[in-house]
């Protein structure tokens, strides 16, 4: 079996494969209503292998992302039937010691076992196919016995929330050490030369201000920001939907500081990049969504795409249709995208990841120098600037709610409107764009330290102004030895 991915560009540029079909190709996907990037297994005749092709087509219409979730499920999918071949077995005809089998070859037996955090997210790709399948009357039952809310393929492991935050020392460190290529004293760092400091710092500055996940932050475009509209000392609006998780619309602030992080690296590094790739960009026109019109009363983009005119609502449009849209700037075609680089349209999330990768490399270099502030055991991520913009903005809250009711208990009882509309929990819930209230409580456990408050208890118990039980311990080691030396 092999796996291959809808393009129409493909089809696009190679005629000379296609000939006379290539239209017919580009009209049956069209009226399929197939989007590019869809995953398509095929077996050794090139058929398509069901019911894989079928349940991928069905979460597409759904509107699962091709690019993110399900070239991930097709890796899982392909993954379980090749297996399942190898023991003469199909997702049709596969039973609970195959899948069980599957299991113990993926946690247990190959070179790298995966952890349990991977396996679980597989086995529910898994379980959600089988369950799709039983719908689709393409089994009788799943093969998987269920056991309360688990079945064979659960790890039964519950998990909270990987809550990771950075104090504003860390973050400083993280930003201008690891990001931006400064010295611990605050110079320039010579060998940082061309890796766009300016670009980095802006990037952590829009996250941890905002609040935003790394594929909204790192899709932003120009217009929403209203970079060259602004005046001084104002912060930005827009709406976020096709881009945020689980395409639940909210709206993104970010203030006026960030900002000026941000105009900084548009105005000195973001110039070079662009005009570096104009050329490329005029070559690559057919495939670009090239916009004429910036409505910012509207917020909507109007332009050329696919060789029509087209016009999108900022909010409706995905990362991928973000990554192709340019418009006429000073040197020619240049990305509407705010984070770009040499040579590409907008960074994508592994470059992003490789970005971060040298920063903790930087800053490991030095942490052993008493100026650098303690670093934790895995590296940093940049989703961990979002959990820092929750744990501040609550601790906030929580401070300003408090004095508010200290105020109302002396001018009188507060309403249960008033209380509601100033619930710290609500107004972080809403900024972070969570489904539910109840996952923002996560947070909670994390506004204070409870390692200091062991350390504050068990104070007077290994260090005072008498002897210690260390030093008790460490005089009782020595005096034993002496023992053992004297009887020997």
């Amino acid at each position: 079996m092999d796996l291959f991915f809808v393009s129409r560009a493909r089809v696009q540029e190679r005629p000379e494969l296609y000939g006379e079909v290539e239209e017919e190709a580009l009209r049956r996907l069209d009226f399929r209503a197939l989007p590019d990037r869809l995953p398509v297994i095929v077996d050794d005749q090139m058929q398509p292998v069901e019911p894989a092709c079928s349940w991928f087509r069905h979460l597409a219409y759904l509107g699962r992302d091709p690019e993110d979730t399900l070239r991930h499920y097709a890796y899982i999918v392909l993954r379980v039937m090749e297996f399942l071949a190898e023991r003469g077995r199909d997702l049709g005809t596969a039973v609970e010691s195959d899948l069980v089998a599957y299991r113990r070859s993926r946690t247990e037996l190959q070179d790298v076992p995966v952890g349990g955090t991977v396996w679980d997210r597989e086995a529910s790709v898994i379980n959600t196919l089988l369950d799709w399948m039983v719908g689709q009357g393409m089994r009788r039952a799943s093969p998987l016995r269920a056991a309360g809310s688990s079945n064979p393929l659960s790890t039964g492991m519950s998990r909270d929330m990987d809550i990771r935050h950075l104090t504003l020392g860390q973050y400083l460190f993280f930003r201008d050490v690891g990001l931006g290529g400064q010295t611990l004293d605050g110079g320039v760092d010579r060998v940082f030369r061309g890796q766009a400091p300016n670009r980095s710092r802006a990037a952590a500055d829009l996250a941890v201000t905002s609040g935003m996940r790394p594929q909204e932050w790192s899709t932003v475009l120009l217009p929403e920001l209203a970079v060259g509209r602004r005046r001084p000392g104002e912060g930005a609006e827009f709406d976020l939907q096709a881009c945020a998780k689980y395409k639940k619309h909210r709206i993104a602030y970010v203030p006026p500081d960030a900002l000026t992080s941000m105009d900084r690296f548009v105005l000195i590094e973001r110039p070079e990049m662009a005009e570096a790739m104009a050329r490329t960009l005029e070559r690559r026109h057919r495939d670009l969504f090239v916009v004429a019109e910036i409505d910012y009363a509207r917020r909507r983009l109007r332009g050329r795409w696919q060789g029509r005119t087209r016009a999108f609502a900022w909010s409706a449009m995905p990362p991928k249709l973000r990554r192709v849209t340019v418009h006429e700037g000073p040197a020619g075609l240049e990305p509407l995208a705010v984070f770009i680089g040499h040579g590409s349209l907008m960074l994508t999330s592994s470059s992003w990841d490789r970005i971060r990768y040298q920063a903790w490399d930087r800053m490991t270099a030095v942490r052993e120098d008493e100026r650098a502030p303690q670093l934790p055991v895995r590296r940093w991520r940049f989703h961990d600037l979002r959990h820092t913009f929750a744990l501040r903005l609550l601790d906030f809250l929580m401070r300003r709610a408090a004095e508010r009711e200290r105020t109302a208990d002396r001018a009188g009882t507060v309403t249960l409107a008033e209380h509601i509309a100033f619930n710290p929990l609500l107004i972080v819930s809403r900024r972070l764009g969570h489904s539910s209230p109840a996952v923002t409580y996560e947070y909670l456990r994390y506004l204070e330290d409870p390692m200091s408050y062991v350390d504050a208890a068990f104070a007077q118990w290994t260090a005072g102004d008498e002897e210690t039980y260390a030093d008790i311990a460490l005089r009782g080691m020595r005096g034993e030895e002496s023992g053992h030396a004297a009887a020997r």
